[in-house]
């Protein structure tokens, strides 16, 4: 496929370091441009490299027409050493402007990937999953002397081995998987049909365009609204058309002219989600933690205040110290429903109620509030 060169379109390039870099395409080389950015600025790293795919000659069908395969300058390398050298070289400038707690994705196939992966370990990055992108659609193997190749390999690492407070959404994925834990393997269909970028002859605008449907679950799954998710080979720009979509900022980096307009004129026409639209799921674990106590002193619950169980079977009263008693039996909230019950455990906010008019109300109704509060409080 020839690729016609349309002219250079103006593009937010400045000398280092950037400025306003968000939201931007950086056009130029992924490691002098990564040299530019503020070091440990971006929240998540999705890197589609060069996969060195090392075709000789040209790859024909059975009815000996040519394949559209991968062949452009960008994907050839003169050796394995020279790939490694590039591999590195890009890996280290991406490590530093991650922050202590962000992630990288990267992506690739056989031809590439075992490499990538060693360069990860040697240069101090923790592996946190590999994925494998089923395709639902995969292209034929032509020459019926291999296995059909059905997927590609995403890496998913943090930046050291240490980093605890990395963002992965469990519940969400979890609730979008149909209330199972979201597995490893995932099965979208290759990028195709509307969603293929054309250029002016009907050829494809880019040879290796991933499905947006990749991206949104990359993103959802490791970053929050807000975010920084830096793309090193932007290509056509479907991490930022993504990135926008779904509230997170983008930074894109790519050399070629034509590819940078195509881009450009993809992310413009993206219309970003509303917040209450993109408003990731959480499970109990990741709310902020409410003592009992904290209603008390919050004035949610007065002392001496009845609480009583939805039977109105047991009775307790509330202190100052934000214990509940019973006669002169005082504990937190779960140990005497427990006792009171017989039991060895109880969930004191469900267990118990306060009453409200002549209803009875859940304290654990009053914790929601509480946590409302405080997430008006926190500064922005």
């Amino acid at each position: 496929m020839s690729m016609k060169r349309i002219r250079p379109v103006l593009v937010h390039t400045q000398e280092a370091p950037h400025s306003g870099w968000k939201d931007k395409i950086l056009q130029g080389h992924c490691v002098s441009e990564l040299a530019k950015l503020p070091p440990a600025s971006v929240d998540v790293i999705f890197a589609d490299p060069p996969y060195n795919l090392q075709l000789g000659g040209d790859l024909l069908r059975p009815d000996h027409s040519r394949v559209d395969a991968v062949d452009d300058a960008w994907d050839q390398f003169e050796s394995f050493e020279a790939y490694d050298a590039f591999t590195k070289a890009w890996l280290l400038a991406a490590r530093r402007v991650l922050k202590p707690n962000g992630t990288l994705w990267v992506i690739g196939s056989y031809h590439n990937i075992f490499r990538v992966g060693a360069s990860l370990q040697d240069l101090g990055y923790w592996i946190l999953n590999d994925v494998v992108w089923r395709k639902s659609n995969p292209m034929p193997n032509f020459r019926g002397r291999r296995f059909q190749n059905a997927h590609e390999t995403l890496i998913w690492a943090s930046r050291d081995k240490d980093a605890k407070s990395y963002t992965f959404n469990y519940e969400a994925m979890k609730a979008a998987n149909d209330d199972v834990q979201m597995r490893s393997d995932w099965l979208f269909p290759i990028c195709s049909g509307s969603e293929r970028l054309k250029d002016e002859d009907g050829c494809k605008a880019h040879p290796t365009q991933k499905p947006e449907a990749l991206l949104a679950r990359i993103i959802l799954s490791s970053s929050k609204p807000g975010d920084v998710i830096l793309d090193p080979f932007f290509g056509t720009g479907t991490t930022g058309a993504v990135a926008k979509r779904l509230g997170r900022h983008f930074v894109g980096i790519e050399r070629e002219d034509e590819y940078v307009r195509i881009a450009k004129e993809r992310i413009d026409a993206v219309e970003p989600l509303t917040d209450e639209v993109l408003r990731i799921a959480a499970g109990k674990r990741a709310e902020p933690r409410v003592p009992f106590a904290s209603l008390v002193e919050s004035g949610l619950v007065a002392p001496g205040t009845e609480l009583t169980d939805a039977k109105r079977r047991y009775r307790a009263y509330v202190r100052a110290d934000g214990t509940i008693a019973v006669g002169d039996d005082a504990a937190s909230i779960h140990r005497i429903g427990a006792r009171v019950q017989g039991l060895d455990a109880c969930n004191g906010w469900t267990f118990w109620h306060v009453k409200r008019g002549k209803d009875l109300m859940p304290i654990d109704e009053l914790r929601r509030t509480a946590r409302e509060r405080m997430q008006v409080a926190a500064p922005a």
